[in-house]
This record gives C-alpha cells, sequence and structure tokens, in this order.
C-alpha cells in the first residue's frame, strides 16, 4: 500500500478512511463499460449470477401461464400443439439449468468469502469465465424461443425423439449448445466453491467451526463436480450423432436410447439435491436467527449433508422404472429412494428442534420458512410414494408427477431462496425493506401454489398424462384442469408483487441499519451493502459478528441473544457410528 499523506498518521479516523479507499482501489472494479466487461470481484459476479437467474425465472414463470392458459379449458384457445411444445420444453430448461442452479452458484460466491471471512473467491477470473459462459449459453436457449426454433422434446430431450429423424430442426441442437456452456459454467462454480471453502477461510477457522451454509455448499460443489459431467457427455455424444450421424443411441444401429437417460439422470436427479442443500444451508443459516437461539443438532446435520451426497447418486433409475428394468434393480433403486428420505428427515427434525427451543418471531424470512415446511414435506411423502415401483407404475408420466416435482422444487427451493433474498437484501442494497408489500405477496404466493399443484395430484390419479395440450375426451378433468389455472395465476400474481418489493426497496427503502436481524455470521459484520474488500479487518478466531463489528467502532451494545464466535459452535466431527451406538445403548426394548 502507499504511505499516508503528511500530517495523516496522528489522526486514526483519517488514517482508516485512508486504508479504506485503498482496499477499494486493489478489490473494486475499474470504472466504465471496461470494468463491467472485466470485473473479477465475486460479490458483482454473485449479483450478476442472481439477478439474471431473476430474469429467466419470469420468462419461465409467463411461459408456465401460458400452458395453464391452455390447459384450462378441454380444448386449448391459445396455441396450438407445435407451440406448446417448445413452450412447456422452454419452461422445463429455464427453471432447471438457468434458475435453479445458477441462483445457488451466484448466493454461493456473494455469500461464502463474507462467511468464511476472506476477501474474495479463490479463483476469480474462473468465476468470471463461469459467469459469461453462462450468459452465453442462456442467451442462446433464449433466443431460440424469440426465433421461433425453441426445443421441443421436454427438457430431458430424450431420445430417439430429440434425434435427427423426429427432430430434424435446429430445435434440438440449439438446446444441446446452450445447456453444455450452462454446465461448463456450473463445473467452474464448483471448483470455486471447493477451493474457497478448504483453502480460503479465515484464520483459525476449522472446517468443523464453519457455517452450515458452508457445509451445504461444499457438499453441492462436490455433488455437481461429479453429476454435470455425465449431461456433457450425453450432450455431445448426442449433438455428434445428430450432426455427424453417429448411432450412439440409435437402436437399429447397435446403439442404445437408454443410454441417454441413464446418462441425464446420472445428473438429473442428483440435481434435485444439488438444488436442495443451499437452500437447505439458507435455512440452517436463517431460521436460528428468526428463533433467537442456536441450530440444534450441528454434528448431525452436517452428517445428513454427507449422507445426502451419497446417497443422491444411487437412485437415478427410480425415473426409469417403467423402461424395462430387472427386477433386483427395482428393488434396489427403489430401496435406495425410500432410504434418501432419512438424511432429509434428521435435518427437518433439526429445524423443528430448533424453533422448539427457540422464540419463533414471525417476520417475513420466517413467513416464507413456514411456506417451506408446509410444502415441501408434502411433497417429501409424495416422493416416497413414487419411490414404491407398483404405485410408480401407476402414476408414472402423468399430472401427479408433474405435482410432486414442484412442490419439492418450489418448496424445497424458491421458499427459502424468497426467504434468502429478504433475509440478505439489506447486505445486497443497504436498505431496509418496504413495509406492507412482501406478506402479501407471501400469501398469495403459498395460496396460489397450493391451489395449483395440490388439485394436479388429483388430476394425475384421473389419469391425465404430461405433456398433452387438449384433451376433448375426458370432460372429467375439465375442472380440475380449471381450478390449477385460475390458482396459477393467483401465483403468478403473489411472484408479481415479491418482485415488485424487492425492487421498490432497491430503489426507495430507507438505509438499513447494521445487522438488522442481530445475526452473528460473519457476513453481517460489514458495512452494508458490503464494499468490494468485505471486512477491512479480518477476523481472528473467537470473533462472532457483532464482536467484530463493536470493535472496529461500527456497532454498539452488546451482542444480541443467541451470538457466539464461531469456535464454540458445536463440533461436527463426532463421528457418526458413535451417535449410533448412544442412540442405541439408550433405546428401552
Amino acid at each position: 500500500m502507499t504511505e499516508l499523506p503528511p500530517g495523516l498518521a496522528a489522526s486514526p479516523p483519517q488514517r482508516a478512511l485512508h486504508l479504506h479507499r485503498q482496499l477499494d482501489q486493489i478489490w473494486g472494479r475499474p470504472a466504465g463499460l471496461r470494468g463491467v466487461l472485466t470485473s473479477v470481484n465475486h460479490s458483482e459476479l454473485g449479483l450478476r449470477f442472481m439477478l439474471a437467474s431473476f430474469v429467466f425465472f419470469a420468462i419461465a414463470g409467463c411461459l408456465a401461464m401460458l400452458i395453464r392458459a391452455q390447459l384450462a379449458t378441454p380444448g386449448g384457445a391459445f396455441l396450438d400443439t407445435a407451440l406448446y411444445n417448445q413452450f412447456f420444453t422452454m419452461h422445463g430448461s429455464l427453471m432447471m439449468f438457468l434458475f435453479a442452479i445458477p441462483m445457488l452458484e451466484g448466493l454461493g460466491m456473494y455469500l461464502l468469502p463474507k462467511m468464511l471471512g476472506s476477501r474474495d473467491l479463490a479463483f476469480p477470473r474462473l468465476s468470471a469465465l463461469g459467469w459469461w459462459c453462462y450468459l452465453f449459453g442462456g442467451l442462446i436457449i433464449l433466443s431460440a424461443l424469440v426465433a421461433g426454433v425453441a426445443p421441443d422434446g421436454g427438457w430431458f430431450m430424450y431420445t430417439p425423439l430429440s434425434s435427427k429423424t423426429y427432430s430434424p430442426g435446429i430445435n434440438a441442437d440449439v438446446w444441446l449448445l446452450g445447456v453444455t456452456f450452462v454446465e461448463i459454467s456450473a463445473l467452474a462454480a464448483a471448483v470455486e466453491i471447493t477451493v474457497t471453502i478448504l483453502r480460503m477461510r479465515a484464520p483459525g477457522m476449522k472446517l468443523t467451526e464453519m457455517p452450515l451454509f458452508a457445509w451445504y455448499m461444499l457438499g453441492t460443489s462436490a455433488m455437481m463436480l461429479v453429476g454435470f459431467p455425465p449431461l456433457i457427455l450425453g450432450s455431445v455424444l448426442l449433438e455428434i450423432e445428430r450432426a455427424f450421424d453417429w448411432p450412439f443411441f440409435d437402436v437399429t444401429r447397435g446403439g442404445d436410447p437408454l443410454l441417454w437417460q441413464h446418462l441425464f439422470w446420472l445428473f438429473g436427479h442428483p440435481e434435485v439435491y444439488i438444488i436442495f442443500l443451499p437452500a437447505a444451508g439458507a435455512i440452517s443459516t436463517i431460521l436460528p436467527v428468526m428463533c433467537r437461539t442456536r441450530i440444534m443438532g450441528y454434528g448431525a446435520i452436517v452428517a445428513a449433508v454427507l449422507g445426502l451426497v451419497f446417497l443422491s447418486f444411487g437412485l437415478w433409475v427410480h425415473h426409469m422404472f417403467t423402461v424395462g428394468i430387472p427386477h433386483m434393480a427395482l428393488a434396489f433403486f427403489s430401496a435406495a429412494s425410500a432410504l434418501v428420505a432419512v438424511p432429509t428427515a434428521v435435518q427437518i427434525f433439526a429445524w423443528i428442534g430448533t424453533m422448539w427451543q427457540g422464540r419463533p418471531q414471525m417476520r417475513l424470512p420466517m413467513l416464507h420458512l413456514m411456506g417451506f415446511f408446509s410444502t415441501f414435506v408434502m411433497g417429501g411423502l409424495t416422493g416416497v410414494m413414487l419411490a414404491i415401483v407398483p404405485f410408480n407404475w401407476q402414476a408414472h408420466d402423468t399430472a401427479f408427477v408433474t405435482a410432486h416435482l414442484h412442490y419439492v422444487l418450489i418448496g424445497g427451493f424458491v421458499f427459502p431462496m424468497m426467504a434468502a433474498a429478504v433475509y440478505w437484501m439489506p447486505l445486497f442494497t443497504g436498505r431496509a425493506a418496504v413495509r406492507g408489500l412482501g406478506p402479501a405477496a407471501f400469501w398469495l404466493i403459498l395460496i396460489g401454489f397450493h391451489g395449483t399443484f395440490f388439485i394436479m395430484h388429483l388430476t394425475g390419479l384421473l389419469g391425465m398424462p404430461r405433456r398433452i395440450d387438449v384433451y376433448p375426451d375426458n370432460p372429467e378433468w375439465i375442472w380440475p384442469n380449471l381450478v390449477s389455472s385460475f390458482f396459477g395465476f393467483v401465483m403468478a400474481a403473489g411472484f408479481a408483487l415479491f418482485a415488485l418489493d424487492l425492487v421498490l426497496q432497491a430503489l426507495f427503502g430507507a438505509k438499513a441499519r447494521r445487522n438488522p436481524w442481530g445475526a452473528d455470521t460473519l457476513e453481517w459484520a460489514m458495512p452494508m451493502p458490503a464494499p468490494s474488500y468485505n471486512i477491512a479487518s479480518l477476523p481472528l478466531p473467537g470473533q462472532s459478528a457483532l464482536q467484530l463489528a463493536r470493535g472496529e467502532g461500527m456497532l454498539p451494545g452488546a451482542p444480541a441473544p443467541g451470538v457466539r464466535p464461531w469456535s464454540s459452535m458445536r463440533s461436527a466431527a463426532r463421528p457418526v457410528i458413535s451417535l449410533c451406538c448412544r442412540g442405541i445403548l439408550r433405546c428401552r426394548l
């Protein structure tokens, strides 16, 4: 750093201001367009990921409303079959590839260095590469929709439907190209997050003492490193087959169309937990703050996360129960699909125990968490139902599966992400929320969601298949579809109001006070909005967020209830076997 100007050495406030400016010159981005294009700062890139994913979420939501409008009447007055196929394929692709995964990437990129007491991620240029790959791949897919050549074979692009014989246009090629770039972006983020957690923690912060959010992101990045290459391989093979007529998936020439399903679901089912784990990490961070206590069962939650990471790679075939696989394989994957509910249940009970021992405050983030509990548990129960082979044979490829998928994804990811957006918005913008709009948006979303998808379970049990655009010969489906469509628009109004609430907060909200929630994680130990260099004085062992901020003269008063330094967190290193043995010895037969 440069020397202080003469006369500043005796003035601590001026000296501190000078040092802050020097830190900003080092870690901030250059001004102008060049700075926008060359920025590698983790806060800015994380916000870009999150904002872009919100835009793709809004576009996918508009497509969903067109689908519900089409299905509201048996004749389908809005879309023809070709356009309907493009719209439901784009809806699923945007939600799964361009919203869910980039949202968790952005949240992890933004928060992890702050939570771990670091200035930046391990490889800032790799983060920037991931951002530009994501933006490029997303624009490719979106431009195909605008040009009328969007993919139309479903977001899973099963062969032989997606082969050149049955999809002769460029629709599938555009999807394969765009998704490949998005997956490369995800792999870059996984490497970045893994190395940052393992190597960039604050001095003295052990793995067993870091915030639970970091454990969740570490498990997520490990799953991404293993689960995403199969999809990249599958998309490359399918594009080679389409471009050069090679027979990877053509059964008449020695290929196997089931190979695509295996490669896709080797990515596709771990992806469900890749999406869920960061959301669960946000829950484990926000819930104890809202309950004014510490999280219950730190070690048990870490063990559950590791168990979920392991088990998630052993059940991809439950998406393929109807393709004709051996009975032994059916039994194995059915058992694995039911077993994966155990580590999820451990986390649910730990969260319930945290609420039981604390004093829950029904502020807006807590409302969204209660929406998560009421929705995700129902989705988990229908997941256990679908894991049982005889029931799966009956409900496969019906609207019941669509309802289950949305209960798990919206309940397990969207509600926690809305809680996270509300909770960390003061850190993003430095502004407090505008009162009144947030609770109204929450109730509209909750009522609209259950009205849409709970009824869809019944529609599926009545035999309505997925991916149809008209049903003139099935009058028993008319009223359930009409009710689902009505509540779908109620839910859309809620999401629009939620977005408006965030925009008004960012533009017109009052200046937020430091650490408005009284949290103890390190991201709240810095000014709001967070500066480019995060914390001016890197933390030492035993310092919580409030203690660190108060030590720098930023926050007056004593720590809020429940505050603890990271070194006092319950260790996650207690062996799982010891826990199990201890529980067995305590049993009374």
